[in-house]
């Protein structure tokens, strides 16, 4: 009798192991296959921008705004004057609205699954090669890069790009293995890319938003703005025109 019910025990441990084992393959066969599926489209979405928006003078520095001060930020990801974390869906800061200083009503419209894109991001360090959309609204965020807030993509100022950490190698994932002194390379509707030089990185809480206004010399400045790998810090990257 008592050989019986071990024998029974075990069977139902085998059994709950083999379903926590087929389990565990579905989720990663998942995870693999989403990954393959961003990346792909992230590269197709990449594509299409570059045939739509030809390359002109690449890297190069004319200035749109010579008045040597930073641009305020713009409202592409603020509600009533304060800016939204895409990922935790809460106010961090309180920021002028100045939406006439990134506009370009005479660039050309192009979209990316649904949304507005306005450029494309590559980072050598990361292999990252992706759209960027007009605002880093949580729907748009899922498929690409969007622009949290800033004067605008290449325009003189600061303008941050958000993006999810997946854990999995797709679009700030890999934000983390960013060093001092990487490039940035960034390619605006008017067909320009501009080269940004890494210059500082560090973590911060979600509600600080310390690192989105700054006097930046009339200069072009990017801040590259996710999740660290358990979501309880935001990794901020800041860069400069080279």
């Amino acid at each position: 009798m008592t050989s019986g019910k071990y024998s029974k025990a075990l069977t139902i441990l085998l059994i709950v192991a083999i379903i926590g084992i087929l389990g565990l393959f579905v989720f990663i066969g998942i995870d693999i296959y989403n990954k393959y599926y961003l990346e792909k489209e992230t590269s197709q979405g990449v594509a299409k921008f570059d045939e739509e928006i030809p390359n002109v003078n690449n890297n190069t520095n004319t200035m749109e705004n010579n008045n040597g001060i930073a641009d305020n930020t713009t409202d592409a990801n603020v509600i009533d004057g304060e800016i939204i974390d895409p990922f935790a869906n809460m106010p961090t800061a309180t920021t002028s609205n100045n939406s006439s200083s990134g506009s370009n009503s005479s660039a050309k419209k192009v979209m990316y699954k649904g949304f507005v894109q306005v450029g494309t991001i590559a980072i050598p360090r990361t292999g990252l090669n992706c759209p960027i959309l007009e605002k880093a609204t949580k729907k748009a965020i899922e498929v690409a890069i969007g622009v949290q807030v800033g004067p605008g993509v290449n325009k003189v100022g600061n303008t941050v790009l958000a993006g999810h950490n997946y854990r999995n190698g797709t679009l700030f994932s890999d934000n983390k293995n960013i060093q001092v002194g990487d490039k940035i390379n960034i390619k605006d509707t008017s067909g320009q890319t501009i080269t940004y030089i890494v210059y500082e990185k560090f973590e911060t809480t979600p509600e600080d938003a310390s690192y989105i206004n700054r006097d930046t010399q009339g200069k072009r400045e990017v801040t590259l703005y996710s999740c660290n790998d358990d979501s309880s810090m935001r990794i901020i990257i800041k860069a400069r025109e080279q």
